[in-house]
């Protein structure tokens, strides 16, 4: 086993790597969310079709599973006396910790954040006016520490708002930095999938973007089924890896929630899996390592690092690691596991759970395009360029792909 991570940890960035010219790259989504196009890669074949035809390509039976989180105003701008602008990057909840209890704090909070400018922020407290209903409110930055290169940010206010309401009132949303624009009123919608609702997000799962409310009501009819949990999405999905092998790439904290209904219809699996997104997948994966950890006698199941899933016990069945989990869920008496991930799949990389899944095209060099490699091979260099040459749209705002996980 040794000897195989060490093969993975030497996978070069280098052969995952393709020329995306700037002009394919979506600046805006297109009219209609349906209106995308849609590769299909199945049985070692690529299709062509329109995402308003995904109804036909699904069959009764299927698991169809959905990050329901939802994005928020992370971006906060600050304007100190001397003109000097700071933005501070909201990344995830310090104290509280748990993102709802923190969303409805009244007073005040803590977040680990990115700054920008921050040499113009010396010392003392920042702060800015919004507008929120009716009324003017002041929300308040102190520095507070600084902690694995981003700083831990205390927010204050008065007036009774919770948190998310002051994030809606004077934050913006965090479009992608590779759209090279400042967000605009249509991504307050677009840059929502229609069945968000968890807020934490700091980047939407793109790959749900596509979903219509009429798509996904023809799926349940059809008997789809449709499923859900949250993972939040972190701004380390946007960070390229920069290291020449991929082990020498530190993956970045993902938070998720999953349901016991969940995991009780995946321990019934009866048919695919097809889970919606690069952040579903790496949920339901991280989901069975869990499982594995617990049979394992592993106490600490609730965070799994970025290599485990290539050193842990590699016998175990769906229903097996599933039904571990039931058994906290029974012990526990709780109905939700929340827990943490670094999880990163590499090609070689085996899937215990998907059998397909909805993506978008990814940059080069990324660990999503690696992600893809783990579930087509080699085949991945025939999908980005038959996608390049049709005439596909490419990244966050670009257009999909249903891709089958070859099987071994």
């Amino acid at each position: 086993m040794d000897r195989e991570l060490d093969k993975l940890r030497n996978i070069r960035i280098e052969d995952y790597t393709y020329n995306l010219p700037d002009e394919r790259i979506a600046k805006f989504p297109l009219a209609e969310r349906e209106a995308s196009k849609l590769l299909i890669y199945r049985g070692g074949r690529i299709e062509e079709s329109r995402f308003s035809e995904v109804r036909r390509l699904l069959r009764a039976g299927q698991m169809l599973v959905f990050n329901n989180t939802k994005v928020i105003h992370a971006r906060l701008f600050f304007r100190k006396a001397t003109g000097a602008v700071i933005e501070v990057f909201c990344l995830e909840p310090y104290l509280p910790v748990d993102y709802a209890q923190n969303f409805a704090a009244r007073d005040s909070c803590e977040w680990s954040c990115m700054v920008g400018n921050l040499k113009k922020w010396k010392e003392g407290s920042i702060a800015c006016d919004f507008t929120y209903g009716e009324a003017t409110y002041r929300l308040t930055a102190e520095k507070v520490r600084q902690q694995e290169g981003e700083l831990i940010i205390r927010f204050s206010w008065t007036g009774g708002l919770s948190f998310s309401e002051v994030l809606e009132g004077c934050g913006r949303i965090p479009i992608p930095p590779y759209l090279n624009r400042e967000s605009e009123a249509s991504d307050e919608v677009r840059y929502q999938t229609v069945y968000s609702k968890e807020e934490g997000s700091v980047a939407a799962p793109t790959a749900g973007l596509h979903f219509t409310r009429a798509i996904l009501n023809d799926l349940k009819e059809k008997g789809v089924h449709v499923r859900e949990l949250t993972l939040h999405v972190g701004a380390g999905t946007f960070r390229p890896v920069k290291a020449e092998t991929i082990g020498d790439h530190d993956m970045h904290t993902e938070h998720l929630v999953i349901s016991r209904e969940l995991v009780e219809q995946l321990k019934e699996k009866t048919g695919d899996i097809v889970a919606v997104g690069t952040t579903s997948v790496r949920t339901l994966e991280s989901l069975y390592w869990m499982g594995v950890k617990r049979l394992a006698g592993q106490g600490d199941f609730f965070t799994l690092g970025q290599w485990e899933a290539y050193t842990l016990p590699q016998d175990y069945s769906l229903r097996e690691a599933m039904e571990a989990l039931c058994g906290w869920f029974d012990t526990a008496c709780q109905e939700l596991l929340k827990a943490r991930t670094t999880i990163i799949i590499v090609p070689g990389y085996r899937y215990r759970v998907i059998d397909a899944m909805f993506t978008n095209f990814h940059q080069p060099q990324s660990t999503l395009l690696l992600l893809v490699g783990a579930a087509v091979g080699e085949d991945w260099h025939k999908i980005y360029d038959y996608a390049l040459t049709h005439d596909f749209r490419f990244l966050s705002y670009g257009d999909s792909s249903l891709l089958e996980v070859k099987k071994s």
